[in-house]
């Protein structure tokens, strides 16, 4: 029998995949600012672990080299890609680690766009290109429908996630939750499923991912998403999300120990549509915590020492995500870490 090991983000990682915008996504219009975030975000992670960049062809690539040359980007720990794609959320449809028998092996999930709300065609075959190339380890795909910002893992076997994205009909509509379970059990090897019912952040497009929402941060801790405003139209749905989580215990039956994370004030488009800006949408990295702010200097700062309190051994580097929630997502969304011997580089 396989022992399969989820591991949490916080374990060791052999790089970090992201796919770089151009002006055939939605990222057209606000190219120039969204390229900055991606700047600012390779040039540091480059610091710390290898970043696989996916791009669409050769002179996407070299536009890419020049924008980082620009930057104190460590150009050894840069992996170019030339690969298709539809957007550039690489969370949901990169490929997930896992171990089996301690052994590193990838899971490429089947993509469906959220839900069949946006083309995926060509987002849904990255992974097997990747894995064709030879550069991701023992890819194997899986007919199931799962995106990345949909799970966490505390990397001992529990996973959290909510029932409004994983129960939903458009993902997979002929399963129950009883069959989900199984299924995240035969391939994560998940002992314990921590479902959420609870909690929403307005202008979503993921049906409640639980990386907007509460992500563990050790075994013991979860960080969440939290409203203080009972006038704020999440006040009552974070509300019962916390309960919910007073009441998860761990695979040692214990509380967890919960880190709340304030809200952002409102932030609109242009039509004055709310956007889902979290600050639970942080990146681990080998050495650092990459936190997602949004120009409030106060509700910034102080998400930030929050997660500070909990990851002492990793300094915390803030980017600028507001022009990435034009589009719906945020920092978390645009990556996917590759554990510790996933990448073939």
């Amino acid at each position: 029998m396989n022992q399969i090991v989820f591991p949490a983000e916080w374990q060791p990682q052999s790089g970090i995949m992201l796919t770089w915008p151009d002006e055939n996504t939605d990222w057209a219009d606000t190219l120039h600012q969204v390229e900055a975030v991606y700047c600012q975000l390779t040039e540091k992670l480059s610091q710390f672990q290898p970043v696989l960049i996916i791009c669409r062809h050769q002179l996407h690539q070299l536009h890419i080299t020049e924008l980082l040359a620009c930057t104190t980007t460590v150009t050894r720990n840069i992996i170019f890609f030339q690969t298709e794609f539809n957007d550039t959320w690489t969370r949901d449809y990169g490929p997930v680690s896992v171990y089996k028998n301690n052994q590193p092996a990838m899971l490429d999930f089947q993509f469906n766009g959220w839900g069949n709300k946006f083309s995926a065609d060509k987002d849904n075959r990255v992974n097997q290109h990747l894995a064709g190339a030879g550069l991701l380890a023992n890819m194997e795909s899986i007919p199931f429908v799962l995106e990345g910002g949909s799970i966490d893992s505390d990397g001992s076997g529990c996973i959290l996630t909510t029932k409004k994205c994983l129960l939903n009909s458009n993902r997979n509509a002929h399963m129950n939750q009883s069959e989900i379970e199984q299924t995240l059990s035969q391939f994560l090897g998940s002992k314990k499923i921590h479902w959420l019912e609870n909690g929403y952040l307005a202008g979503d497009d993921t049906d409640s991912h639980i990386d907007t929402l509460a992500r563990f941060c050790n075994s013991e801790t979860i960080a969440y998403m939290t409203c203080q405003d009972p006038d704020d139209e999440h006040f009552h749905e974070l509300k019962e999300m916390h309960h919910e989580l007073t009441s998860l215990r761990t695979l040692d039956n214990k509380p967890y120990n919960l880190i709340p994370l304030e809200i952002p004030q409102t932030i609109t488009d242009d039509n004055h549509q709310r956007l889902p800006a979290s600050y639970a949408n942080f990146l681990i990295s080998n050495q650092a915590i990459f936190m997602p702010v949004y120009g409030e200097l106060q509700a910034d700062q102080h998400a930030i020492i929050q997660i500070q309190s909990v990851f002492a051994s990793r300094k915390v580097i803030p980017i600028d995500c507001k022009p990435l929630i034009m589009q719906h997502g945020s920092l978390h969304c645009i990556t996917m870490q590759l554990s510790g011997g996933m990448l073939q580089n």
